[in-house]
Formats: structure tokens, C-alpha cells, sequence
């Protein structure tokens, strides 16, 4: 940090909400009952994390034990040496094994409504594991073998998942890319990878229209001449383009193959995915994730974050994309390892209507629900009527993932949604972490709106300044993690000096998170936003985060975005683009109402100098605020960078003109 003055944050949440008293009962059972069986048990593991997670890693299949819990040479580090073990294999056969191939494994709702309803397949371990099998051979045929990187661009359908999984039967790393990503995006991976094999769908559904994704697979495919072979599932049979000895249908290639393929031994460290992630400038990273270590990861923290337990009725639906390492952690790895039925739905939150998903977790008797505050805040706006139409109360446990979420909105997720009888875990992790790294514990971690409250069992982090210093209560600072975990990332696929520049540079022998973050004098941790989001105003550093959520208190704002814009005498000056309710005029009356409030609530200091009032705000296809777009609003620049991740381009249009 540096030595300018660093303020205090002073919007202050005191409410607490302690879990649940009936949780325990209500769910079968509680992994970690009480918040001082947590503590005892973190410390256990601080103290000795060999024993810890091998401990974990035993509940788990290997072909081959390892010899080494861990080795770490920061930033290297190496997780279960010498043990060899298949992800496929404790994700499905485990569970064949041990006598549950006939429960389900993926339950699928398609996103078209017909006379009849939605198209529903559910798929339980042993088709899982025959339709697995059956396209690892398929994939085998095509001439992948152990070590290549075959890349997947598909909707969300369960070929997505049994894709997935065959890649890592036959030891081939996957690299998924979101259905929603440009030609160029795929050039840039497929080439970064060398992958020479793509498998996509002829098109998806998403909110009523088919997503082109195999004509867009043709278009990068004049660009790049990496792919040698495309596998296409017939979804949506919308006309497409079939090229003689490059493309082959699904259904085609795995008609005549055996239905066994016997699972790979691979090595503990061998790679499994990768998994890109766009930066604001530079080429997208290619981030490298082992298999030992990330299986046991996000097997014990999808037991433990959601309190999963099998054979109690669960059904988990994660609403996240496979596209992202939310899907790929806690829609496939984590929660089938635990044996529980994983929904995936195909298309939009609001087709045909605003009470979409409501009404899949009536029908589905939805038990554990987890979204992204952007989907909170598009519930709000939409209206309460519609989750009250729909019968909520198998609901057990709600989860956020993908950025902090606003105190009120965290109140409307509990009120609305869980009728305040359902514990929120609100998680902080990242692509990189691989699995969980910050939240509470349903049954034992008493939660406050807005914090994702204490480190996950193993999961050494701190706020601290340059030096490394942990910082006091309520001062922000660097969010690190100080020792390693098993499924952090190994590495940038082909760049090293860039890896160790991201992450281990900022701060000497620990992980640099890139957020900025401080820790009450509970202890919870707070999510001020990325150290590149922090405002300092006239020698004060503001995240923005807080002054966000000061906004989205008020009852006129349902979203805000806040950034840093040139002032001529404070150096730096906040500007906030604010969406409003229904109720609410903008006007200059509002504005200077919320000027005043955000006044209140934090300080005079952290008055926004500019506020624009906006329908929506530029979003990634995995709903995170573009913020880098919003600074360039805000300074009169052009947009610049990467914006292959920009779903609607028409909203950074409409404030461009709105400018004008």
C-alpha cells in the first residue's frame, strides 16, 4: 500500500444473522455444527495441513497412493506426489462401485417450453458412465490420447458434462469456452492450446433465439489452422455447414463404439484443464489446474460450504455456466464426486418468463440454490411476485458466487427467496483458487450481509500491506493467501515470468489475490473490490465496493457501479452509474438524495462527484460489471481492450450517446 492516508471503512452492517436453529434437522445432519467446532477445526488445519487434507484425500478413490501430502517451493506447489487417481472415476464408477448407478447424476432442463413443457432428461451414474465411456472411445478414435488439450464450446446440455468427463477419463486436459464467446475468442485458445480437436453444438438456446456456436467454430476456423477435427451435437438443428473429413456429428461417431473405456492412471499433478480467463489487457491466461489436488478441493468444500449429504433428497443447482470455473468446480467436480444430483438448466433466467427459475425449483424440488448477485439484482428489479408465485420451501441452503454482493440484495436473497429460514453462504474464490477459499458454514457460521465472513478449513488468508504486515481491524489492504492449497492453479499455460509477475509478485511468498479487502473486528472479511477498483480520492483510498453498496441501500438503486473518473482538484473523482427501481424518477433531485445518502452512510469524502442514470450496465457474459468500460464513460475515452467478454454491446452504445 501506499503511504497516502487509508480510510477507515465506516459503512458499518450490523446485522447478524446466526444460523439457522432447525437447519441441522431440516437437512439430515450438519458437516460442522457449531461456529467453535469450525474454529478448532481451522486451526487444526493451519496447524498441520498434511494431516488435514490427507485426511480428506483418503475419502476419495486412487488407483495408486501418494507418498507426499504436499511439497512447496513458492510459487511452485505439488499435492499428493506419486499418487495416481482418475477424475472421471471418483465423479462416476466411484458411485457405480459402491452401488448407486441407478441415482441421478445430471438432472437437464432445456429452455424451450412446449405444449408439453420443457424437454427434461435426467441421466443417472450409469448412463453417466456408459455415455462417458462411450464418447471417450469416440474421442480415442479421433486420435486423442493422453496429454491433448481438446477445447469445448458448447450450450448447456448434458453432452457438455459427459464431454467433460471423457476428456478426463482418457487423460486428455479440457479447455472450456464459454458458448458466448466470439470467433476470435476461440482462435486465440485453440492456438494457445495447440488443441486440435473442438467439440461444440449446431447452435443453443438462449432466450428464445439459437446462438450459432457451430457457425461460429467455422469462422475461426478460416483464421487459425490449429483444429484438424470437429465433433458437433445436434441440439438445436438450425442449418449448418458440415465440412467432409473435418466435422462429424455426435450421434455418428459414437453409434459404433464400445460402451467401456477403462479410466487413465494419472498422476496426481498431471494437468486437467485448462481453463482461460480474460485480463484488461494482454492475451487471455491459460489457467492450469492439476487433478489430484483440485478433486480433493472441491470434493470437501461442496460437502461443507452446502452442507451435502448423500441420500437426503438434495438436488444442487448451481446456475453458473460450465464456461466458468463455477460450473466446472460446482455444477461437475465437486458435486458429483459427493454423489448428489446436479442440475443444469440451458437457457435464460427470464424465458419465457421473469419467474423462470423459480418455477424449476418448484418442479425440481430445488434443495441448494446458488447464483450471482448480477441474477439477484435483475430478481429485485423484476418484482417479488414472481418467486412468490412458486412454492419455495424445499429450499435449504442459497449461495453467491462471482463477486461481493451488496448488503440489500443479500437481504432480498434471504427475505424473498429463502423466506429467512435459509442460511446464504456467500463465497469468495476465483478461477485461479480453483474451489472455495472464503465463506461461511451453513449450520455454524453466523453471517452478516454484504461479508463472506471466515476462511474455508485449510485456507491461511490475510490482509496485508506491501511488507506483508496483517493489517488491524477495519483497515483495508491486500487480500493474500499465505499458504498453499490443493487446488491452487500450477501455473500460466506457457508463460511463467507471467505467472509469477500476476500472482506472487506483489507480495513475497504468498498469493496475491488481486482484491482488495479488510477484516472487521469479528474477524469476517470484506470484499472492497479489485486493487485496481480502489478510488483514491484526494490521498483517501475508497473501495469500491462500499461505496456501491452505500448506493444500493437507498431504495431507488438496484445495481450500481462505481469508478475512479479525472477530477481537476482531487486528483481522482467517483463517479457511479446507477440502475433504479420501477418507483424511482432520474432526476437531479435523486441524484443529490443519493450524494447526501452515500454521505451518510460513509462519509462526505465518498460523495460521488458524477452520478448517471443507466437501464443496465455493461456485464460479461458471466455477469460481472465491466468497470473498465464504465472508467472509460467516465473519462470520455473510447473503450479500450479485450470486450470479446461484453454481452450486449448496445448498453455501452446507449451511455456513449447518452453522453453525447
Amino acid at each position: 500500500m501506499s503511504d497516502d492516508t487509508t480510510i477507515q471503512s465506516v459503512l458499518s452492517e450490523d446485522r447478524v444473522f446466526d444460523p439457522p436453529a432447525d437447519f441441522a434437522q431440516r437437512s439430515g445432519g450438519a458437516w460442522i455444527e457449531s461456529i467453535e467446532q469450525y474454529c478448532e477445526l481451522h486451526a487444526q488445519s493451519i496447524a498441520d495441513p498434511e494431516a488435514f487434507w490427507g485426511a480428506v484425500a483418503e475419502e476419495l478413490h486412487w488407483f495408486k497412493h501418494w507418498e507426499k501430502v504436499v511439497e512447496w517451493q513458492c510459487p511452485d506447489a505439488r499435492w499428493f506426489t506419486g499418487g495416481k487417481i482418475n477424475a472421471c472415476h471418483n465423479c462416476v464408477d466411484r458411485h457405480v462401485d459402491n452401488g448407486f448407478g441407478d441415482q441421478p447424476a445430471i438432472i437437464w432442463e432445456g429452455e424451450p417450453v412446449g405444449d408439453e413443457g420443457p424437454e427434461i432428461r435426467t441421466l443417472t451414474y450409469a448412463d453417466m458412465q456408459r455415455e462417458v465411456s462411450r464418447f471417450a472411445n469416440a474421442l480415442k478414435a479421433q486420435g486423442v490420447g493422453r496429454g491433448d488439450v481438446v477445447t469445448l464450446y458448447m450450450g448447456m446440455v448434458p453432452e457438455l458434462a459427459i464431454a467433460v468427463l471423457a476428456c478426463a477419463r482418457i487423460g486428455a486436459p479440457h479447455s472450456v469456452i464459454f458458448g458466448g464467446f466470439s470467433a476470435q475468442s476461440i482462435v486465440d485458445r485453440v492456438e494457445d492450446a495447440s488443441s486440435k480437436v473442438v467439440i461444440t453444438c449446431d447452435g443453443a438456446w438462449r432466450r428464445g433465439s439459437v446462438v450459432p456456436l457451430k457457425a461460429n467454430v467455422d469462422e475461426a476456423l478460416t483464421i487459425t489452422d490449429v483444429v484438424e477435427q470437429v465433433i458437433v451435437v445436434k441440439r438445436c438443428e438450425n442449418d449448418v455447414t458440415m465440412q467432409e473429413g473435418r466435422d462429424h456429428w455426435w450421434h455418428d461417431v459414437t453409434a459404433s463404439v464400445e460402451d467401456e473405456c477403462p479410466c487413465e492412471e494419472m498422476d496426481s499433478e498431471d494437468m486437467l484443464f485448462l481453463l482461460y480467463t480474460s485480463g484488461s489487457t494482454g492475451k487471455p491466461k491459460g489457467i492450469v489446474h492439476t487433478t489430484g489436488g483440485y478433486l480433493v478441493h472441491t470434493f470437501l468444500t461442496s460437502r461443507y460450504t452446502f452442507n451435502l449429504r448423500h441420500h437426503q433428497d438434495h438436488v444442487y443447482w448451481c446456475t453458473a455456466d460450465v464456461g466458468w470455473i463455477t460450473g466446472h468446480s460446482y455444477i461437475i467436480y465437486g458435486i458429483m464426486q459427493n454423489g448428489i444430483p446436479s442440475l443444469m438448466y440451458e437457457g435464460a433466467p427470464n424465458h419465457p418468463g421473469p419467474d423462470r427459475f423459480w418455477d424449476i425449483c418448484q418442479r425440481h424440488s430445488v434443495t441448494h440454490f446458488y447464483t450471482a448477485p448480477t441474477a439477484i439484482r435483475a430478481f429485485m428489479k423484476w418484482g417479488e411476485e414472481h418467486p412468490r408465485r412458486h412454492d419455495l420451501s424445499k429450499l435449504q441452503v442459497l449461495g453467491t458466487v462471482g463477486e461481493p454482493i451488496n448488503p440489500e440484495a443479500w437481504m432480498w436473497y434471504h427475505r424473498v427467496i429463502g423466506h429467512e429460514r435459509c442460511p446464504i453462504v456467500d463465497t469468495w474464490w476465483q478461477t485461479e483458487t480453483g474451489g472455495h477459499m472464503i465463506t461461511p458454514m451453513p449450520a455454524a457460521t453466523p453471517t452478516v450481509p454484504g461479508s463472506c465472513t471466515l476462511p474455508f478449513l485449510g485456507i491461511d488468508t490475510a490482509v496485508v500491506d506491501e511488507t506483508g504486515e496483517e493489517q488491524p481491524a477495519d483497515t483495508g489492504g491486500m487480500l493474500v493467501v499465505r499458504k498453499p492449497w490443493p487446488s491452487m492453479l500450477r501455473g500460466i499455460h506457457g508463460d511463467r515470468q507471467r505467472f509469477i509477475d500476476t500472482y506472487f509478485s506483489a507480495v513475497d511468498g504468498m498469493y496475491f489475490a488481486g482484491d482488495s479487502a479488510r477484516r472487521d473486528a469479528s474477524g469476517n472479511f470484506w470484499i472492497m473490490g479489485r486493487m485496481d477498483d480502489v478510488i483514491n480520492v484526494s490521498g483517501h483510498r475508497l473501495g469500491t465496493m462500499e461505496v456501491e453498496s452505500a448506493l444500493v441501500s437507498h431504495d431507488a438503486v438496484v445495481e450500481a457501479a462505481v469508478v475512479g473518473m479525472p477530477h481537476e482538484i482531487k486528483g481522482t473523482g467517483i463517479a457511479a452509474f446507477c440502475t433504479l427501481s420501477g418507483d424511482w424518477k432520474p432526476d437531479d433531485a435523486l441524484i443529490d438524495t443519493l450524494r447526501a445518502h452515500v454521505a451518510a452512510e460513509i462519509g462526505a469524502i465518498a460523495k460521488p462527484d458524477m452520478i448517471r442514470f443507466t437501464d443496465a450496465l455493461p456485464k460479461t457474459r458471466s455477469g460481472k460489471i465491466m468497470r473498465r468500460l464504465l472508467r472509460d464513460v467516465a473519462a470520455g475515452r473510447e473503450a479500450a481492450g479485450d470486450m470479446t467478454t461484453l454481452e450486449d454491446f448496445s448498453v455501452l452504445a446507449k451511455l456513449r450517446s447518452d453522453e453525447d
